[in-house]
């Protein structure tokens, strides 16, 4: 059912509300310790009565490869052609999105994407063709399962090959990763073999779980970059990066009757439940054709859900299927997290392919409940990206449970680890040393006491641990 001008003004009014007053909106994270204060600071201010925001300055690197504050340190747990799976070739390069899951014996499960693209045989370190677990065997990219053990020591294996540029993707409540392909060539185009632009599911416990690699052709073919789902109704919302024109967020509304879990997914069928793209009117009732509309911090869009027409796309791309004044456009539609009872969306960016205003970065928070989209962080246009200490272009982003969002920078020049408050404000908490290569893959350990990301080109993913803190609300 559609929204009114009056429904969306008394649901705006009440996200508005929460927006400013003192309710701590990004204060968890799954499997993180959301209430817990694991340095006792908590409380700690910057000696003029107010919280003291992040973690100090960055300290640049002897070795050149990640600058972290004053008490904080790193490890290297997989670097591509370096670090060896447990079959012996090499980890494969290109990391991307990345979750976390609580392991045996104290141990973590580290799900991480591989973003490689094309034919396999231009791959210099593709996924591996692990028996049973290859879906097209021209495809370069996958998932590799890295585990990490109490005592430092650290072991991966493929958990998906065959796959094309998988870039992001999403954690369930019954612990699997969906890993999402960002390219959509079909069976016969760039060496491939079977058709891409899916979604797969891949479950970093159960190795046999994964054998015979099913793609979740429901949630659509296009490239997909997140996925995230509610776990009280059950729906997926999947963002898409892409341009000309530029992409869609998305829903997925499941078969009636239909209750997830492990393996559940790949037992639907193919045209199982509906997908639907947003279409978003502002306070007074307009239609709002693209995100990059949005200016303030604290602007709220109504939600209402149109069908897609044609969700596997074989001969017209989804996002061609509307018109302009059918459903609401974002450019580069990247990193998701479900927190909060809702899901946080990044828009990377936005210039002259997009209608509104220029900006560097947008982070909107969608509740299912009102149905309304809030703008809760916003990157100015950097203007000198090749210098440090301003951020822009946000892609994969994780609820911290210290308070707020962790972001991953990709955009041109100084790359970072970013912090932001719930009220938008934004502070280091890591720099590339190395190169102008985006950081991708960020999320905490299960316990919260780690925190994983890459550097997604030479390939190679760093645990990070240190003095953290509860980060102020505002």
């Amino acid at each position: 059912m559609a929204l009114n001008r009056r429904e969306f003004t008394q649901r705006s009014a009440v996200a508005g509300l929460a927006l400013t007053g003192a309710v701590g909106v990004l204060a968890t994270a799954p499997e993180a310790l959301a209430g817990d204060d694991h340095d006792g600071d908590h409380g700690q201010d910057d000696g003029h009565g107010r919280d003291r925001l992040g973690y100090g300055p960055l300290v640049a690197d002897p070795d050149g490869l990640l600058a972290l504050p004053e008490g904080f340190t790193y490890r290297v747990i997989t670097r591509t052609g370096v670090t060896r799976l447990e079959s012996g070739e090499f980890t494969p390069a290109k990391h991307d999105g990345t979750a976390a899951f609580a392991g045996p014996r104290g141990t973590t499960y580290l799900v991480n994407n591989h973003e490689i693209k094309g034919d396999r045989a231009k791959a210099e370190f593709p996924v591996p063709l692990a028996e049973g677990l290859v879906y097209d065997p021209k495809a370069a990219g996958g998932c590799t399962v890295v585990e990490v053990h109490r005592d430092g020591t650290v072991a991966e294996w493929v958990g998906i090959a065959g796959t094309s540029t998988n870039c992001a993707g999403g954690r369930t409540d019954w612990g699997t990763w969906l890993t999402c392909e960002e390219n959509s060539d079909l069976a016969g185009k760039n060496g491939m073999t079977k058709d891409h632009g899916y979604v797969f599911e891949v479950d970093p416990r159960d190795r046999r779980a994964n054998l015979d690699p099913k793609p979740l052709k429901f949630f659509g073919r296009y490239d997909h970059e997140a996925v995230v789902i509610d776990p009280k109704r059950g729906h997926a919302y999947l963002t898409e990066d892409a341009s000309g024109p530029n992409g869609l967020l998305f829903r997925w509304v499941p078969p009636q009757g239909f209750e997830h879990g492990r393996g559940r997914l790949r037992g639907l069928a193919d045209d199982a439940g509906v997908l639907q793209a947003a279409r978003c009117i502002d306070s007074a009732g307009r239609f709002v054709d693209d995100l990059s509309r949005a200016t303030r911090i604290g602007t709220v869009y109504g939600v209402d859900w149109v069908d897609v027409p044609d969700r596997d796309a074989r001969t017209t791309p989804v996002r061609k299927q509307f018109t302009d004044d059918q459903v609401t456009r974002g450019r580069k539609l990247e990193g998701m997290w479900w927190a909060d009872g809702g899901t946080y969306v990044v828009s990377s960016y936005a210039r002259e392919e997009s209608p509104g205003e220029d900006h560097d970065g947008q982070v909107w928070f969608y509740d299912p409940k009102r149905r309304t989209l809030t703008l809760k962080v916003l990157f100015g246009v950097n203007p000198a990206p090749e210098q440090d200490g301003a951020y822009d272009s946000p892609d994969n982003i994780t609820v911290s449970p210290y308070g707020g969002l962790v972001i991953a920078e990709d955009g041109e020049g100084v790359q970072h680890l970013v912090g932001a408050t719930d009220s938008g404000r934004t502070y280091p908490i890591a720099r590339n040393d190395l190169n102008d290569s985006e950081f991708a893959g960020v999320v905490f350990s299960p316990d919260g006491d780690t925190l994983y990301a890459s550097i997604q080109n030479p390939g190679i993913m760093v645990a990070i641990t240190g003095p953290w803190r509860r980060q102020p609300r505002r």
